[in-house]
């Protein structure tokens, strides 16, 4: 790990001018990823400037009956808030999947956002990667990509966004809240992190001298029919190989509302408004949701290791809007579709 310097800020808008002199400096705050890529010689920040202290830690509720979460709010008391647990169950258990309970503690709702898109070639300072020095190529590529990118992929990386909190968010629409030296910026969340096209080492959209300050939840959120899966190669902490978040409003027998975004697939949570326009107006059925499925992964590409990936996110997207349907969130429950 290199020297680097150590500052706390006082207040937001100091964070804010501190990282206006210092194009090299990093934010850190729970630090799970940053420092981990310290560790390895990948970032390389000649200033740390502590943001822990800054009071970001409160939920409160909006004057449209939705939720703005602080940036430094911990993984673990965003999932186990009282008011996120009974209105956006959805992100609760999305949360609750990832990581370890330690990670949970420590990790902060804007860290989260900002975790670098990445793969085990990002780490390797051995092997060429696109996202790590720009123009070098991509490993993934022609290496081993079993746990890669099948959509929104370029020549320049596959590499796949690791969050869960960030596919709930993305089909609950969120908004996050940026401040800089120009004032306050409102990013809807789909527009926030990147595909990667041929500048791969770009993972957002937030521009260079600005902090994240807050996430907005929308009044509906999902509370009776939803399901997050997560399908991972062991039970715990370890990334999706393929996730999906589904989120249904029903107008008597018909679905009046629905949100889908996917996980581990791409180098950002994948929503399709094609594929949720469809379904509108539907009964739920297998026939809808595998039509549904279809639009979704229509343009998947598969490379060496990966093709498995495309049938496993047909058949979760299936099964995770049956559960929705059914709201069934977390059980195997034979009950019909409703």
């Amino acid at each position: 790990m290199i020297n680097f310097e150590y500052v706390r800020a006082h207040d937001v808008g100091h964070a804010v001018r501190m990282m206006a002199t210092d194009p090299s400096a990093k934010f850190i705050a729970g630090g799970t990823n940053l420092i981990d890529l310290m560790k390895e010689d990948v970032e390389r920040p000649s200033r740390l400037i502590d943001i822990s202290g800054l009071p970001l830690k409160t939920i409160d509720e909006t004057s449209d009956g939705g939720l703005r979460i602080g940036a430094l709010v911990s993984n673990s008391d965003l999932a186990w808030h009282p008011l996120i647990e009974q209105r956006y169950p959805l992100l609760s258990s999305a949360i609750l999947s990832g990581a370890s309970q330690q990670l949970r503690n420590m990790a902060s709702t804007g860290g989260n956002l900002l975790q670098r898109t990445r793969c085990a070639y990002f780490y390797d300072t051995a092997t060429p990667c696109n996202k790590r020095e720009p123009g070098t190529g991509c490993s993934a590529i022609g290496g081993i990509n079993r746990g890669h990118a099948i959509l929104g992929t370029s020549e320049s990386c596959i590499a796949t966004h690791p969050s869960d909190m960030c596919v709930a968010l993305a089909a609950l629409d969120a908004k996050i809240h940026l401040l800089g030296p120009d004032g306050v910026r409102v990013v809807a969340f789909n527009d926030f992190h990147r595909l990667p096209g041929d500048t791969p080492q770009i993972d957002t959209t937030l521009h260079s001298k600005e902090i994240v300050t807050a996430v907005e939840l929308p009044a509906k959120g999902f509370e009776a029919n939803y399901s997050y899966l997560k399908i991972r190669d062991r039970l715990s902490y370890a990334f999706a190989l393929v996730s999906i978040a589904a989120a249904l409003e029903f107008d008597g027998e018909t679905i009046k509302e629905v949100r889908i975004a996917l996980g581990g697939v791409a180098h950002k949570p994948w929503r399709d408004a094609g594929a949720e326009a469809a379904l509108r107006g539907q009964a739920p059925s297998e026939a809808a949701f595998t039509r549904a499925a279809h639009s979704l992964l229509r343009d998947a590409k598969a490379y060496k290791d990966n093709a498995f990936k495309i049938d496993l996110a047909h058949r979760g997207i299936v099964r995770t809007l049956t559960q929705a349907a059914r709201a069934t969130p977390q059980s195997q429950s034979d009950k019909k579709i409703r």
